[in-house]
């Protein structure tokens, strides 16, 4: 029998990417999604769809993560070998508005989960999401040993979880590693996440859908990677002997402007004639810099990021083309089968 995964966020990006490559594995996959929940959930609707796996690898739990009572409920049901946090609220832009939820489901879910395991099976590994968000306005390169100085109420939440999952370990001895995650991106990413408002405005435009695109601070800089890098980085933490926290991240930062840069210029028009700045996308409290010291995640887990930022923006253009039915230059679909991301059903 392969081992139990249980996933909370498995509709979002990462939890999607997670499901696949954990089935890939020869995992049995269990997800918590929302009562709230839209019923097509696009970024698992193949999963779902499938018969082979549906109800037979692949099962669904309707909870919240607000209520210790679901949570509690569907570990002892589960009973998973292994259990990834990548639920909440993630938008950082978002989080100044809905401060409360954010610290609930982005923050205290995370003891709620912790609590789950202690009460259930203390051999349950436990995986926390956290977020380079955390470091805030500290000086870059940002390590495990870096000041954190969040400046967000999602980067404040984010801080809650990661200090929660050191602390069950330390104190209760779980197996609990914390992902310090630089951001990542792909096709799945939210379209109001800045990478994929680029690639979906540059279909919009060569669609014929669009004329222009909104931006705030273009000077904002970010290490940017492939998200299905970096859930195999997440599932190399849970097979170590010891827990600990890890930085994943590239090693490199970019500007927004980098991003728009090389997006439009990568199919084949001058974003200069079609970006205006709107003063309503710039944040209270802007992050300007993050870049992450990986060399731990390297050194300990023997993982570095095979997609480059350039092949990201690749992969990311090439999807929103031809979801538009516009064609495409193509590299970013070629790099996907040359790096060995087979396991990934679509985009």
């Amino acid at each position: 029998m392969g081992k139990k995964a249980l996933l909370t966020g498995i509709t979002g990006q990462d939890g999607s990417y997670l499901a696949e490559f954990l089935l890939h594995k020869g995992y049995e996959v269990h997800g918590i999604i929302r009562r709230s929940a839209p019923a097509d959930a696009p970024r698992i609707e193949l999963l779902c769809g499938n018969e082979k796996i549906m109800g037979k690898r692949f099962f669904l739990h309707y909870g919240d993560l607000g209520s210790s009572a679901d949570i509690l409920e569907i570990v002892q049901s589960v009973r998973p070998d292994e259990l990834y946090n990548l639920g909440g609220q993630s938008h950082v832009g978002k989080s100044f508005e809905l401060p409360e939820l954010t610290s609930d489901v982005s923050g205290l879910a995370v003891t709620r989960l912790l609590e789950a395991i202690r009460k259930t099976d203390k051999s349950c590994r436990f995986f926390q999401a956290s977020s380079a968000d955390i470091f805030g306005s500290t000086s870059p390169p940002q390590s495990e040993s870096s000041t954190f100085h969040p400046r967000s109420p999602y980067a404040v939440s984010k801080l809650y979880g990661h200090w929660a999952t050191v602390n069950y370990r330390e104190a209760h001895g779980l197996h609990a590693s914390s992902g310090i995650l630089f951001n990542h991106e792909s096709p799945r990413r939210g379209e109001d996440f800045v990478t994929r408002k680029i690639t979906k405005a540059i279909a919009g435009i060569i669609a014929g859908r669009q004329s222009k695109l909104s931006m705030g601070n273009l000077d904002s800089r970010k290490d940017w990677g492939f998200a299905p890098d970096y859930v195999e980085c997440m599932w190399l933490m849970l097979q170590q002997g010891n827990a600990g926290d890890y930085v994943v991240g590239t090693g490199r930062n970019h500007s927004v402007k980098d991003f728009l840069t090389h997006s439009f210029e990568y199919a084949g028009l001058d974003w200069q004639k079609y970006v205006e700045i709107d003063p309503k996308f710039f944040r209270p409290a802007e992050v300007s810099i993050i870049q992450a010291d990986n060399s731990k995640a390297k050194r300990c887990l023997g993982w570095s990021p095979r997609v480059s930022f350039e092949e990201l923006v690749y992969i990311m253009t090439d999807h929103d083309l031809a979801a538009e039915g516009c064609d495409t230059p193509g590299k970013g679909f070629a790099c996907l089968k040359e790096k060995g991301f087979d396991w990934i059903i679509s985009c």
